[in-house]
């Protein structure tokens, strides 16, 4: 079973650029790819202000964080993961899109290299059958913030090989990460479960059970949960919710994954949540206040 020593990750957005902070941290060659150089640039400096906190909190060294910086490398161009040993996809729910650039590393890549998805919602076959080796193709889904999620799902699909799993769960540990083995199946274990869970939050809201902040506050204290769950749509984004949801309905077929009216009609708002400013709560205050949704 070859070794995993430079990794390939393709898009640098929120995700993106957690995954290639932490397989950088771990030693690895890390190449960093999105469209333009404005994306990079401001990847690059969230991962430098991400890793100074760790050093101001005495987590990290400074020799450390200089060390994770200089290995990684920064580029527009997809042909730069081609020496890759496992290239991380971290691109926009787009099957389309996604399929586009598996089938243009494919026949770029070595056999050795190991293709991976992050996707949260997206079947790994999906991806997989775009290209000319599915039997090297797993899913690999982090958690947001990966700095600080201990959380892989280590995704499995019916031509994923017993050796790509095992390297794949293997590089997972490597990273510092707590991988857990999961079926590919849309959401596969997390949102299988919490994206039923925020949506009958968002119905709970539509129906009059509660206030947003009422219903927030008894499922922190009457659950224990860290945050509530229209805090957590908030955080997570409910244009990000509402594209997971619509996925995973189109997979099953099941009430319980469809986006309820209220989600859709925030979207189109332009309520995004924390990164609009405005989602369930009004983030231009301090602390923010709930929104008014015309309930």
């Amino acid at each position: 079973m070859s070794e995993i020593k430079r990794v390939g990750v393709l898009g640098c957005g929120l995700m993106g650029s957690g995954i290639a902070q932490v397989a950088a941290a771990a030693g690895h060659a890390t190449v960093v790819r999105d469209v333009a150089p404005a994306i990079l640039d401001k990847a690059k400096a969230g991962i430098e202000k991400s890793l100074a906190k760790f050093v101001e909190k005495g987590k990290l060294t400074a020799e450390a964080r200089a060390a994770t910086l200089e290995r990684l490398t920064w580029t527009t161009t997809v042909a730069d993961l081609k020496q890759c040993d496992i290239v991380i996809e971290a691109v926009t729910e787009d099957l389309e899109l996604k399929n586009s650039l598996w089938k243009e590393l494919d026949s770029l890549c070595p056999a050795h290299t190991l293709f991976a998805s992050n996707t949260s919602s997206l079947t790994i076959a999906a991806m997989a059958a775009a290209t000319k080796r599915p039997d090297r193709f797993v899913g690999l889904h982090f958690f947001n913030p990966v700095p600080l999620m201990q959380l892989v799902e280590v995704v499995r699909t019916v031509t994923t090989s017993s050796e790509t799993f095992d390297r794949a769960f293997a590089f997972a540990r490597a990273l510092g990460k707590e991988p857990v083995a999961a079926k590919d199946t849309s959401g596969f274990i997390v949102n299988l479960l919490l994206v039923p869970y925020l949506l009958d939050a968002i119905r709970a809201l539509e129906h009059g059970v509660a206030s947003a902040a009422d219903i927030d506050k008894a499922m922190q204290l009457g659950c224990g949960y860290p945050m509530g769950p229209l805090t957590l749509l908030d955080f997570v984004g409910l244009d990000t919710t509402y594209k997971i949801a619509e996925i995973m309905f189109a997979e099953y077929r099941e009430a319980r994954y469809a986006p309820p009216p209220l989600l859709k009609r925030m979207v189109l708002a332009g309520m995004f949540g924390r990164k609009s400013g405005k989602g369930f709560y009004d983030y231009a205050t301090t602390p923010p206040t709930v929104s008014t949704l015309g309930l």
